[in-house]
């Protein structure tokens, strides 16, 4: 059980690093930094109910069965997390949205001073790594900790799944899916952790042995149920930024060719080499660089190779847009070779402005850069920065 506790920790800080990457942005978004607290308490959890952590800290503390009061504690700061978050996600006046979590924090807070304040009470000298609900679950004060910290959890999660199911209602796209993801993980939980905990406690208490089912069934069901909850989460804000990079590295690598051919006169600064810079990052440099090289290639462009480009290509039935954007591409591999020449440039360069250049982002660029394949090669593609 311990191996699935801490697959599902180490799922979630990884979920945490990712929406974490730039702390200081993350820190002043209130969404993002309760995602991430959110998240992080999730994943300390799953590493606190592990047998072998909860053995570690019972011998570390000298008090047997103190990881139980822990782990619950843990749980319950990760049920108010999880409430805040969606009160923030939500949004609504900045007001309300504090008000909300203020008494979350004081309702749950209070719950973990009970929680403790039950075990200090309580007699559990015998240690139980996997079985506690159930061996302790007629013991007094044991009973009341267990009863209150599933209680709190139950309340948490009843909250979460009406807001899903009524603000489902509300929006659509990727929003309405991670709700509902939201609302799926809930219902997992509920059912597949809460329930099997619940039965078997209500089974102790009257005298029957139901602890496979706190034991067995309920610690793997709520790390899939922790998972498919924090998918839910961070879908809407990963998948789309993620979608983006993919393109923008699919437009970074579609423009190799053209920043092959232009990059020698280039004079921007050299581009990250950090594996922390994302291909947006790396595409807006790739820009920049190749519309600084195109402005520093302007006194080697020869209308006249344009003119003629521009009629062949209209002669072999090309629309007026795919001609226009193959004459530039032949332009601009005859001033790439002359400048890689070095030769002298034009007497009355030309004033035509590219495609490129009048619509923003990379499409223009990377029609350019297409185009160019079936252009005449420039001598300048040997030398690449």
């Amino acid at each position: 059980m311990s191996f699935v506790v801490y697959l599902a920790a180490s799922a979630f800080a990884a979920v945490s690093v990712l929406l974490f990457r730039r702390p200081r942005k993350a820190l002043r978004d209130p969404l993002t930094a309760s995602t991430c607290v959110a998240i992080t308490l999730g994943s300390l959890v799953f590493i606190c109910s592990a047998p072998l952590t909860l053995g570690a800290v019972n011998r570390l503390t000298g008090i047997a069965n103190f990881g139980a009061p822990l782990t619950y504690s843990m749980l319950s700061a990760y049920s108010c997390s999880l409430l805040i978050l969606l009160f923030t996600w939500r949004g609504g006046p900045p007001g309300t949205v504090r008000r909300m979590a203020l008494r979350c924090i004081t309702a749950y807070g209070t719950a973990i001073v009970a929680i403790i304040a039950l075990f200090i009470l309580a007699d559990a000298d015998t240690e139980r790594l996997t079985d506690l609900d159930t061996y302790y679950a007629n013991a007094p004060y044991m009973r009341e900790m267990i009863l209150l910290y599933l209680l709190g959890h139950s309340t948490a999660t009843l909250a979460i799944c009406t807001v899903c199911v009524k603000w489902a209602r509300e929006v659509d796209g990727l929003l309405r899916t991670g709700l509902r993801v939201i609302l799926a993980g809930g219902v997992l939980d509920g059912v597949g952790f809460q329930l099997m905990k619940y039965t078997a406690v209500v089974a102790a208490w009257r005298g029957h042995d139901l602890s496979v089912l706190s034991t067995t069934i309920a610690p793997p069901m709520a790390s899939l149920a922790g998972l498919i909850c924090s998918v839910g989460f961070v879908l809407p804000r990963l998948l789309p930024p993620a979608v983006a990079h993919w393109r923008s590295l699919g437009d970074y690598r579609r423009l190799g060719r053209l920043w092959s051919e232009v990059g020698f006169v280039a004079i921007a600064p050299k581009p990250p080499t950090s594996w922390w810079h994302l291909p947006q990052d790396r595409l807006h440099w790739r820009e920049v660089s190749i519309h600084d090289a195109l402005l520093a290639l302007a006194p080697h462009f020869d209308d006249r190779v344009r003119t003629r480009a521009l009629a062949a290509a209209l002669g072999q039935g090309s629309s007026p847009h795919e001609a226009r954007v193959a004459s530039e591409a032949a332009m601009l591999a005859d001033a790439t070779r002359r400048a890689a020449a070095r030769e002298e440039p034009l007497e009355t360069p030309s004033t035509y402005r590219f495609y490129a250049t009048e619509v923003s982002g990379a499409e223009g660029l990377v029609e350019l850069a297409q185009a160019l394949e079936h252009s005449p090669s420039s001598p300048a593609s040997a030398t690449v920065r």
